[in-house]
Protein backbone atom coordinates (compact mmCIF):
# COMPACT_ATOMS: atom_id res chain seq x y z
CA UNK A 1 0.00 0.00 0.00
CA UNK A 2 1.45 3.03 -1.18
CA UNK A 3 0.64 6.26 0.72
CA UNK A 4 0.36 9.94 -0.83
CA UNK A 5 -0.11 13.48 0.77
CA UNK A 6 -2.50 14.96 -1.10
CA UNK A 7 -5.20 17.23 -1.30
CA UNK A 8 -9.13 16.71 -0.74
CA UNK A 9 -10.80 19.40 -2.82
CA UNK A 10 -14.06 21.13 -0.12
CA UNK A 11 -16.04 24.74 -0.71
CA UNK A 12 -18.23 25.33 -3.57
CA UNK A 13 -17.55 25.78 -7.33
CA UNK A 14 -15.20 28.82 -8.12
CA UNK A 15 -14.34 28.98 -4.25
CA UNK A 16 -12.10 25.90 -3.50
CA UNK A 17 -10.70 25.21 -0.23
CA UNK A 18 -8.50 22.64 0.35
CA UNK A 19 -7.92 19.67 3.23
CA UNK A 20 -4.25 18.27 2.83
CA UNK A 21 -4.07 14.73 3.97
CA UNK A 22 -2.42 11.33 4.35
CA UNK A 23 -4.20 9.11 2.05
CA UNK A 24 -3.97 5.58 0.31
CA UNK A 25 -2.83 6.06 -3.58
CA UNK A 26 -5.58 4.21 -4.48
CA UNK A 27 -8.40 5.93 -2.62
CA UNK A 28 -10.53 8.36 -4.49
CA UNK A 29 -9.47 12.21 -3.90
CA UNK A 30 -12.06 13.15 -1.35
CA UNK A 31 -12.88 9.91 -0.62
CA UNK A 32 -11.10 7.69 2.94
CA UNK A 33 -8.29 9.17 4.37
CA UNK A 34 -5.77 8.27 7.19
CA UNK A 35 -5.00 11.25 8.88
CA UNK A 36 -5.78 15.54 8.20
CA UNK A 37 -2.69 17.37 8.67
CA UNK A 38 -4.02 20.84 7.98
CA UNK A 39 -6.16 22.87 5.58
CA UNK A 40 -5.49 25.34 2.43
CA UNK A 41 -7.44 28.27 1.57
CA UNK A 42 -6.18 29.53 -2.09
CA UNK A 43 -8.77 32.45 -2.62
CA UNK A 44 -6.88 34.54 0.07
CA UNK A 45 -3.96 36.83 -0.50
CA UNK A 46 -1.56 35.69 0.23
CA UNK A 47 -3.18 31.88 0.39
CA UNK A 48 -3.96 30.80 4.12
CA UNK A 49 -2.28 27.61 5.14
CA UNK A 50 -2.31 25.77 8.38
CA UNK A 51 -0.34 22.83 8.38
CA UNK A 52 0.98 20.50 11.20
CA UNK A 53 4.43 20.23 10.26
CA UNK A 54 5.31 17.70 12.98
CA UNK A 55 3.13 14.95 11.42
CA UNK A 56 3.64 15.92 8.16
CA UNK A 57 7.67 14.94 9.02
CA UNK A 58 6.88 12.20 10.80
CA UNK A 59 4.84 10.78 8.09
CA UNK A 60 7.35 11.81 4.95
CA UNK A 61 9.74 9.59 7.15
CA UNK A 62 7.56 6.77 7.45
CA UNK A 63 7.62 7.04 2.80
CA UNK A 64 4.26 8.70 2.36
CA UNK A 65 5.19 10.53 -0.84
CA UNK A 66 3.62 14.41 -1.36
CA UNK A 67 1.56 14.97 -4.98
CA UNK A 68 3.47 18.60 -6.51
CA UNK A 69 0.96 20.89 -5.25
CA UNK A 70 1.47 19.38 -1.65
CA UNK A 71 5.07 19.41 -1.81
CA UNK A 72 5.02 23.01 -2.56
CA UNK A 73 2.99 23.53 0.17
CA UNK A 74 5.42 21.30 2.66
CA UNK A 75 8.13 23.31 1.18
CA UNK A 76 6.26 26.65 1.73
CA UNK A 77 5.33 25.53 5.21
CA UNK A 78 9.26 24.28 6.26
CA UNK A 79 8.30 20.76 6.49
CA UNK A 80 10.46 19.46 3.94
CA UNK A 81 13.49 21.55 5.57
CA UNK A 82 12.76 20.27 8.96
CA UNK A 83 12.95 16.70 7.12
CA UNK A 84 16.42 17.82 6.05
CA UNK A 85 17.63 18.87 9.39
CA UNK A 86 16.28 15.74 11.32
CA UNK A 87 18.70 13.94 8.64
CA UNK A 88 21.29 16.22 9.63
CA UNK A 89 21.28 15.42 13.28
CA UNK A 90 20.93 11.65 12.40
CA UNK A 91 24.37 12.01 9.91
CA UNK A 92 25.55 13.33 13.51
CA UNK A 93 27.01 17.32 11.61
CA UNK A 94 24.78 18.83 14.57
CA UNK A 95 22.82 18.06 17.34
CA UNK A 96 19.39 18.76 17.93
CA UNK A 97 19.18 22.34 19.72
CA UNK A 98 21.24 23.35 16.88
CA UNK A 99 18.26 21.49 14.62
CA UNK A 100 15.65 23.45 16.58
CA UNK A 101 17.46 26.62 16.16
CA UNK A 102 17.68 26.53 12.62
CA UNK A 103 14.64 25.72 11.81
CA UNK A 104 12.88 28.59 13.77
CA UNK A 105 15.13 31.24 12.45
CA UNK A 106 13.63 30.00 9.32
CA UNK A 107 10.46 29.62 10.15
CA UNK A 108 10.76 34.14 11.23
CA UNK A 109 12.10 34.85 8.60
CA UNK A 110 9.40 32.98 5.90
CA UNK A 111 6.93 34.84 8.83
CA UNK A 112 8.41 38.24 8.38
CA UNK A 113 8.42 37.64 4.65
CA UNK A 114 4.76 36.83 4.32
CA UNK A 115 4.02 39.61 6.83
CA UNK A 116 5.71 42.40 4.63
CA UNK A 117 3.51 40.71 1.55
CA UNK A 118 0.63 41.40 3.80
CA UNK A 119 1.44 44.66 4.62
CA UNK A 120 2.52 45.63 0.57
CA UNK A 121 -0.86 44.44 -0.39
CA UNK A 122 -2.57 46.63 2.42
CA UNK A 123 -0.53 49.65 1.39
CA UNK A 124 -1.06 48.96 -2.27
CA UNK A 125 -4.92 48.82 -1.63
CA UNK A 126 -5.01 51.75 0.36
CA UNK A 127 -2.92 53.75 -2.54
CA UNK A 128 -5.18 52.54 -4.88
CA UNK A 129 -8.39 53.72 -2.96
CA UNK A 130 -6.84 57.32 -2.09
CA UNK A 131 -6.39 57.35 -6.11
CA UNK A 132 -9.39 56.43 -6.86
CA UNK A 133 -10.75 58.92 -4.84
CA UNK A 134 -8.71 61.55 -5.56
CA UNK A 135 -9.78 61.14 -9.81
CA UNK A 136 -13.05 61.16 -8.66
CA UNK A 137 -12.73 64.18 -6.34
CA UNK A 138 -11.04 65.81 -9.75
CA UNK A 139 -14.13 64.52 -11.77
CA UNK A 140 -16.53 66.26 -9.37
CA UNK A 141 -14.99 69.55 -9.47
CA UNK A 142 -14.36 69.85 -13.33
CA UNK A 143 -18.49 68.70 -13.08
CA UNK A 144 -19.29 71.63 -11.10
CA UNK A 145 -16.63 73.92 -12.62
CA UNK A 146 -18.36 73.11 -15.78
CA UNK A 147 -22.11 73.79 -14.23
CA UNK A 148 -21.03 77.12 -13.35
CA UNK A 149 -19.36 78.15 -16.36
CA UNK A 150 -22.48 77.30 -17.95
CA UNK A 151 -24.54 78.84 -15.54
CA UNK A 152 -22.28 82.15 -16.09
CA UNK A 153 -22.65 81.85 -19.85
CA UNK A 154 -26.53 81.74 -19.68
CA UNK A 155 -26.29 84.62 -17.43
CA UNK A 156 -24.21 86.29 -19.68
CA UNK A 157 -26.59 85.46 -22.76
CA UNK A 158 -30.02 86.77 -20.50
CA UNK A 159 -27.85 89.66 -19.71
CA UNK A 160 -26.86 90.65 -22.92
CA UNK A 161 -30.61 89.57 -24.46
CA UNK A 162 -32.11 92.06 -21.77
CA UNK A 163 -29.25 95.06 -22.50
CA UNK A 164 -30.34 95.75 -26.50
CA UNK A 165 -33.77 95.84 -25.23
CA UNK A 166 -33.15 98.53 -22.33
CA UNK A 167 -30.91 100.04 -24.63
CA UNK A 168 -33.48 100.12 -27.83
CA UNK A 169 -35.83 101.68 -25.02
CA UNK A 170 -33.42 104.06 -24.14
CA UNK A 171 -32.84 105.26 -27.34
CA UNK A 172 -36.51 105.18 -28.45
CA UNK A 173 -36.95 108.00 -25.45
CA UNK A 174 -33.52 109.36 -26.02
CA UNK A 175 -34.77 110.03 -29.76
CA UNK A 176 -38.54 111.08 -28.10
CA UNK A 177 -37.28 113.73 -25.84
CA UNK A 178 -35.58 115.90 -28.86
CA UNK A 179 -38.34 116.20 -31.29
CA UNK A 180 -40.14 117.21 -28.19
CA UNK A 181 -37.81 120.16 -27.62
CA UNK A 182 -37.69 120.25 -31.01
CA UNK A 183 -41.60 121.31 -30.53
CA UNK A 184 -41.61 123.56 -27.86
CA UNK A 185 -38.54 125.49 -29.20
CA UNK A 186 -40.71 125.98 -32.89
CA UNK A 187 -43.68 127.47 -30.44
CA UNK A 188 -41.40 129.68 -28.77
CA UNK A 189 -40.48 130.75 -32.07
CA UNK A 190 -43.62 131.03 -33.54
Amino acid sequence: MSVKIRLQRHGSKGKPFFHIVVADSRARRDGRFIEKLGTYNPITNPATIDLNVDSAVKWLNNGAQPTDTARAILSYKGALYKKHLQGGVAKGAFDEAEAEKRFAAWVEAKDAKVQGKVEGLSTAKANAKKAALDAEAKVNQARIDAAAKAEADAKAAEEAANAPAEEAATEETATEEPTAEAEGTEETQA
